[in-house]
């Protein structure tokens, strides 16, 4: 079965931190790109970043360049979103996606396969 679990969001402050984590299980980690996906109350779901687990490359949204980082834990069947300095537009349902996106298609949600259940991020002002 396949499942991809997110966890690690919460209630934080603007200009703190948190760690997101997906946890991938059910397909062949290594051919699929992991992507992390965002949706607001009322607002579609919009990309924010992705990680191609058979070279490494990383691909941000511009709206978290430099604040946020994707990485993974081949062994583990992991990946990970840092977050810092976060701002209160950063609240958010956080989705991680699986697919083969081949690089450029990477922020369309249409390109991923399978999808977690979401965990919330709330930032306070």
């Amino acid at each position: 079965e396949v499942q991809l679990v997110e966890s690690g969001g919460g209630l934080v402050q603007t200009g703190g931190s948190l760690r997101l984590s997906c946890k991938a299980s059910g397909f062949s980690f290594m051919d699929y790109d992991i992507g992390w996906f965002r949706q607001a109350p009322g607002k579609e779901r919009e990309p924010v970043s992705s990680i191609s687990e058979s070279n490494g490359s990383t691909f941000y949204s511009d709206s978290v360049e430099g604040r946020f980082t994707i990485s993974s834990d081949n062994a583990k069947n992991m990946v990970y979103l840092y977050m810092d300095s976060l701002q209160p537009e950063d609240t958010a349902v956080y989705f991680c996606a699986a697919g083969r996106t081949f690089g450029g298609n990477w922020a369309r949600p249409w390109m991923y396969d399978y999808w977690g259940q979401g965990t919330q991020v709330t930032v306070s002002s």
